[in-house]
């Protein structure tokens, strides 16, 4: 099988949903091979306390090949300690981690063709002693000069973020030319490369209101911003703005633009939850691999349960699969 046809998946917290979401979803006909990078023994175990009839094919290898009469292939990774449910332990933070580094490895050598993630417990892997942001920080880590970028996409629209998770008031200081610029080429790059979108078009906000009120609201939108769009513009690239963020997402404006970037999480981040509510799928840009990942947490309170609801860990894989085709 191809490795463009592999999607790995790490299902994180094991203690969590992530398990249990994969399992259920492996029953049902999937376009691309699954291939889980968890514990294999803890899956069969949660298959089997949920009653799924899941049929799990353990590679030997990451570029083994896999059983094409089993449910879900799964490169096996151990646990580090008994998993509760509902009680993630840091003992098992260091196997988190390692699921994250053997898919990454595995990315890397090309043998498979995106990887889609689970949710995971940061408190637990910080409670570990491991400093430790997120999955898109951790990812990049070791890949020399990789500046992820955040995308959140749903079916109406897609914005990525020049800032992610700072204090409103760290957000002014943390913009600069620079770093919008590279935002709006990585997001370029990427609707070309990853989503098969020639000639993207995309519109970049400003940060203060009215996109600064020709400097009587801030200076940043004309003195950091607007140099980033000229330059990219003047590249050949279609970027407009900064356009006032609260009038960049309209009807309309949605129609004509295949990326929109905003300047900090909830600017951006409010409008496609609002729309697209459980179809939103977290992306990561930057990376010499596909990342995708579900937009929820663990859900402690309902992990073993079988009530999760798989619906955006399916949205998240199947973004991944239109990723790497347009990719390959």
């Amino acid at each position: 099988m191809a490795t463009s046809t592999r999607i790995l998946v790490t299902p994180g917290e094991p203690a969590g949903i992530g398990p249990e979401l994969l399992l259920q979803l492996a029953t049902q006909d999937q376009a691309e091979q699954l291939v889980a990078v968890a514990d294999a023994d803890m899956l069969a175990r949660r298959a089997q306390a949920l009653g799924l009839a899941v049929r799990m094919h353990r590679l030997e290898s990451a570029d083994a090949a896999g059983d094409p009469q089993a449910h879900l292939q799964v490169l096996h990774c151990p646990l580090r300690a008994p998993v509760v449910l509902g009680q993630p332990s840091p003992d098992n933070a260091a196997y988190v981690l390692q699921t994250l580094d053997l898919a990454r490895d595995t990315l890397l050598a090309g043998h498979a063709g995106a990887l889609c993630t689970g949710p995971i417990q940061k408190s637990a892997i910080n409670d570990a002693g491991i400093a430790f942001s997120g999955h898109t920080e951790y990812l990049a880590k070791g890949l020399g000069d990789v500046v992820p970028v955040m995308m959140l996409a749903g079916p109406s629209l897609r914005v990525a973020l020049v800032t992610t998770h700072l204090p409103l008031r760290a957000v002014a200081d943390a913009i600069s030319t620079a770093s919008v610029r590279r935002v709006i080429e990585t997001v370029h790059t990427a609707m070309r490369q990853q989503f098969g979108i020639a000639e993207p078009r995309l519109c970049v906000t400003g940060l203060n209101p009215h996109a600064g009120e020709a400097g009587h609201l801030g200076l940043e939108d004309a003195a950091v911003i607007g140099p980033a769009i000229q330059a990219t513009s003047a590249a050949g690239m279609d970027v407009r703005g900064p356009v006032p963020a609260d009038t960049a997402f309209h009807a309309q404006a949605r129609q004509s633009t295949d990326a929109f970037i905003a300047m900090y999480h909830d600017q951006g981040l409010a409008v496609v939850k609002a729309l697209d509510f459980g179809k939103v799928v977290n992306i990561t840009l930057g990376l010499p691999f596909i990342r995708t990942s579900v937009d929820h947490g663990t859900a402690l309170d309902l992990a073993g349960t079988g009530r999760a609801n798989p619906h955006s860990f399916q949205v998240a894989i199947e973004q991944a699969v239109t990723m790497a085709r347009a990719a390959a």
